[in-house]
């Protein structure tokens, strides 16, 4: 499909939102940390957790209140291996890379590391820090929970989050091997995209009270946050279509982003007190990094991954297919395509920066959509 949507370049979408983010009280470098963990979103295609999602899950709610530009990054307890930080419901990005790097950095001295964290918020594009991992020849490993979007087998209360179980292993190819994706059918982040362009739900990943399929996208939005709505898991309602998997990785997600730091979890993340006023989302996240070094050097390891990769794509194709992926392989194209064109950008989110620029007297940018 040809892009028809105007280009912004990286240099001056980096420059925007980290100069919005400052105008918050967000300091410089973590702003730029932040900026550049939304437009790694979108280097890799996946729009649901890029620009689109600046203004509204961001800046506005750092001006809501319910997050808190300075980030506390608090290390509450530590061994040579492990840690358990409280962020302190700062900004989840720099939480996040923070925290890999702590597991990079025990990785390096004893083959692994991991960080378990409390009271962070929304860290973005959970690969980020996957990548971060590949970049210097180790696995990661990484999860979140989320506000309950899920309901489970057999349910159909929203009670666990989309809890991505997130792995980036080190190759030989150009590209490494990210496997980013919800525990549920669809995140909530797609449904708000959908919400966006004016796109229904297609049917099968939103169930109503009554079990009914739901496709409006705005409506579902509201009925998530609501309570009367909830996502399938990955593999889809009830036992027949084996919607327990998705269901069991969710809980797994939802149990090490929680019991592992004493965080919460479940009802605790609807972002409302009991009286229905917002409040910060305290999610918990946890980051794992691998040596490859540490096993059989990483060298080896990097050509036997890359093998495997290199052979399920030389697979037989199915009739009609003259291509198989594998996880990366993707996003790895579509950095290909933007990496000198930049970020496409929506409508909605053109007025949107617009409004921003305007709103903080930011009158030395100027997009090429105006």
């Amino acid at each position: 499909m040809t892009e028809t949507r105007p280009y912004v370049s990286w240099e001056l979408m980096g420059d925007f939102m980290t100069a919005v983010f400052v105008k918050l009280g967000v300091p410089k470098e973590d702003a730029a940390v932040c900026a550049d963990v939304l437009m790694e979103s979108d280097r890799r295609g996946i729009e649901s957790h890029g620009c689109n999602r600046f203004k509204p899950i961001y800046v506005d709610r750092i001006q809501q209140g319910i997050l808190n530009p300075v980030t506390e990054f608090e290390v509450v307890r530590e061994t040579p291996t492990t840690a358990v930080v409280d962020g302190h419901n700062g900004m989840g990005m720099v939480i996040g890379t923070r925290s890999m790097q702590m597991a990079i950095d025990k990785a390096k001295k004893f083959g692994m590391g991991m960080v378990a964290v409390r009271n962070s918020t929304h860290y973005g594009i959970a690969g980020y820090y996957a990548t971060m991992c590949t970049r210097n020849n180790m696995i990661g490993i990484t999860g979140t929970n989320a506000r309950p979007s899920i309901a489970p087998t057999n349910g159909v209360e929203n009670m666990l989050g989309t809890n991505p179980l997130t792995f980036g292993i080190p190759t030989d190819e150009e590209f490494p091997f990210v496997l980013d994706c919800a525990t549920s059918i669809s995140q909530r982040g797609k449904i708000e995209y959908f919400a966006r362009i004016g796109k229904e739900t297609p049917a099968g990943m939103v169930i109503g009270q009554d079990g009914e399929v739901l496709t409006d996208s705005k409506q579902i939005l509201v009925d998530l946050t609501e309570g009367r709505a909830a996502l399938a898991p990955v593999g889809g309602v009830g036992e027949e279509m084996a919607g327990y998997k998705g269901y069991g990785y969710a809980t797994v997600v939802e149990i090490l982003s929680a019991a592992l730091q004493a965080g919460s979890f479940l009802k605790m993340l609807t972002g409302k007190d009991e009286n229905g006023n917002k409040i910060p989302y305290p999610l918990g996240h946890f980051f794992i990094a691998i040596d490859t070094e540490a096993f059989v050097g990483a060298e080896s390891f990097k050509k036997t991954a890359g093998d495997i990769l290199r052979q399920l794509r030389s697979s037989k194709k199915a009739p009609g297919k003259d291509r198989i992926y594998t996880a990366g392989e993707k996003e790895y194209e579509v950095w290909l395509e933007r990496k000198d064109k930049g970020v496409p950008v929506s409508e909605s989110v053109q007025k949107e920066f617009i409004r921003m620029r305007d709103e903080f007297g930011l009158t030395q940018f100027h997009f090429p959509f105006e």
